[in-house]
């Protein structure tokens, strides 16, 4: 076993933080549709987020926003001439489309991609699958610079390996490591992946939801497998429930986390519990460890609460100094029945020993929680050292990053505002100001 460690690369929050409320399927996205943002908050929170654990000794990234709006899907749709006439266009046809093109959610970076360690892959290299997102609109043209970034952060060919996204076809519907979790008696050491899917595109007669869409394939987690060289012994795929897709468990990491030999879940998550607690023990016994499953009961939190306060869109962290800790919102202790079992879990005597709250309240009414903001990485040392350092979370980068976003970040966002052209030039202006305090020159194609 080598030495490893897991990097969280959380989204910076980008200049154009809006609430489109364009997820169906996600109740808080939906439920702040129209609503006033304030992207210089989003950031800031973000960003203290993220040097708060770095300094607590996690390992911290950031993955860079995406440049909106995307005015090559607006063109790509018949909106012409120069930029303020396509956004003036689109704001008077389609003020749908102009808010797809404005979307904020890349920003979420656990559906950016799907990463295997090197302990996990055939040939010894950290892979990771760029999703396709191809649900919504919104997000079917991320994969395009998640891509682009990736390959500019993990650039060594002998230690990564950047896939294309699947095909953006329905039957590979792929929403990257929402859906997908690892187990390990170490990070260093040879683990278990776990894939979740809503529905199988060539079996009719497997269960799915029927009020939201099912977003994940079984056939998208099967390719991301065999893509990354996973041993068939070590990895595991299990059913979403699709009861609780119907209640805005949109993605798997709205129900359940994992992290080590833990599994935080809620009993509603999988559409067979058992089976899918029993492979799991079954794959990790291949590796000498035992599966510990921290189950929340319907009786005691209520799928709605889960949703509403995002109990398990939190991070399930190791700590340096032994324990883990559970990164949770705010919404958390305002959600009574939540509130209460979390003050009974830390005092259980369980693998989860500390709770650490973060004010993410700009994110949380546009729908992701802690566990949406980042992206797992697990890194040797080796590894870390050959990745891109300017993106790695220190307080020098923090000192140089907060000024940016009170440079460039205005303090209230409104529906009315994307047609302004203004506030594309802003957006475009802080991007190049942002290549160069990330030292990635070229990272954007803004022409």
């Amino acid at each position: 076993m080598r030495n490893a460690r897991e990097f969280n690369f959380d989204g910076l929050v980008g200049s154009s933080h809006n609430y489109a409320g364009l997820s169906f399927g996600n109740v808080a996205s939906f439920n702040n549709v129209r609503s006033a943002s304030n992207p210089r908050q989003a950031a800031l929170q973000g960003l203290a987020k993220m040097r708060a654990l770095a300094a607590r000794g996690f390992a911290q990234g950031l993955l860079p926003p995406q440049a909106r709006p995307n005015f090559r899907l607006l063109r790509r749709l018949g909106f012409s001439g120069t930029d303020a006439d396509v956004l003036a266009q689109a704001y008077r046809e389609s003020p749908v489309i102009l808010a797809c093109a404005y979307s904020a959610s890349p920003m979420w970076t656990a559906n950016a991609a799907t990463v295997s360690p090197s302990a996990d892959t055939a040939d010894g290299r950290v892979h990771f699958t760029a999703a396709n997102l191809n649900n919504k609109l919104h997000r079917a043209e991320e994969h395009v610079q998640a891509t682009r970034t990736l390959r500019a952060l993990f650039a060594n060919p002998d230690r990564f390996v950047v896939h294309d996204p699947l095909p953006s076809t329905p039957a590979f519907g792929d929403e990257g490591a929402a859906n997908h979790t690892r187990f390990a008696s170490a990070h260093g050491a040879s683990g278990v992946e776990f894939f979740v899917y809503g529905r199988v595109e060539f079996d009719p007669s497997a269960p799915a939801p029927v009020k939201y869409p099912a977003r994940q394939t079984l056939e998208a987690s099967q390719a991301v497998a065999r893509l990354h060289g996973l041993d068939a012994a070590r990895t595991v795929f299990a059913s979403q429930n699709p009861a609780v897709i119907d209640q805005g468990v949109f993605h798997n990491d709205v129900i359940a986390v994992g992290n080590g030999n833990v599994l935080f879940y809620h009993d509603q998550a999988f559409a067979d519990e058992a089976s899918t607690l029993d492979a799991l023990r079954r794959a990790l016994g291949v590796t000498g460890t035992d599966l510990r499953a921290v189950r929340v009961d319907t009786g005691v939190v209520p799928v709605a609460d889960a949703v509403a306060s995002y109990l398990f869109n939190s991070q399930l962290l190791s700590k340096p100094d032994g324990g883990m800790a559970l990164v949770v919102p705010h919404e958390c202790r305002e959600t009574a029945t939540v509130a209460r079992y979390l003050e009974q879990l830390v005092a259980s005597g369980g693998p989860i020993d500390e709770l650490i709250e973060f004010d993410l309240r700009q994110s949380m009414r546009n729908g992701g929680g802690p566990a949406c903001l980042r992206l797992r990485v697990v890194l040797t040392d080796e590894e870390a050292a050959a990745m891109h350092q300017g993106v790695l979370m220190t307080d020098d980068l923090y000192a140089r990053l907060v000024p940016w976003v009170e440079r460039h970040y205005r303090d209230r966002v409104e529906p009315k505002d994307l047609a302004d052209p203004q506030l594309a030039i802003e957006c475009a202006a802080a991007l190049e100001d942002l290549e160069r305090i990330l030292g990635l020159p070229g990272l954007y194609d803004l022409s």
